[in-house]
């Protein structure tokens, strides 16, 4: 997977540190469920705004993307650094703060469901939910969060 990873020309950032009461991850039996991640790079703030009248469309895909590298920072440190434990997303949620008539929900969770499956292969391919928003936690445009099967 790091082999993957750096052919995409990712580096995982560390797993952000959680911002009020909850955890980044929760490990149960063989599943590991990550918390909502924000459009987080090098500690800023990425595609703040609504989607649709502030924020473009493939600028919500991209926040969705770092969302999902975002995602696998925290999965890298729920495996202890070993992303190859990793056997299966098995369903990301994507929350949109889009504009009231906004209707591409799912073009904007592709920005995350393309990076998860291009970096895992058949065993990225997941269930989601792509939904919209009135409002998301400090104003971002994309919120995303997943559930995964490791061993």
């Amino acid at each position: 997977i790091e082999k993957k990873l750096s052919a995409l020309g990712i580096n995982l950032p560390q797993a952000a540190a959680p911002v009020a009461n909850y955890v980044g991850f929760v490990k149960s039996g063989n599943q590991v469920f990550v918390s909502g991640q924000l459009p987080l790079e090098n500690g800023e703030l990425k595609f703040l705004g609504k989607v649709g009248s502030q924020v473009s469309l493939d600028d919500a895909k991209t926040a969705a993307r770092l969302c999902a590298i975002n995602i696998l920072a925290q999965l890298k440190s729920a495996c202890e650094g070993n992303l190859d434990r990793v056997t299966r997303c098995i369903k990301l949620g994507v929350f949109v703060n889009g504009d009231a008539d906004f209707k591409d929900h799912p073009v904007v969770a592709n920005g995350a469901s393309d990076l998860i499956a291009e970096v895992f292969g058949d065993a990225g391919k997941h269930a989601r939910a792509a939904v919209g928003s009135g409002s998301l936690p400090r104003g971002v445009s994309v919120v995303v969060d997943a559930i995964f099967e490791i061993k």
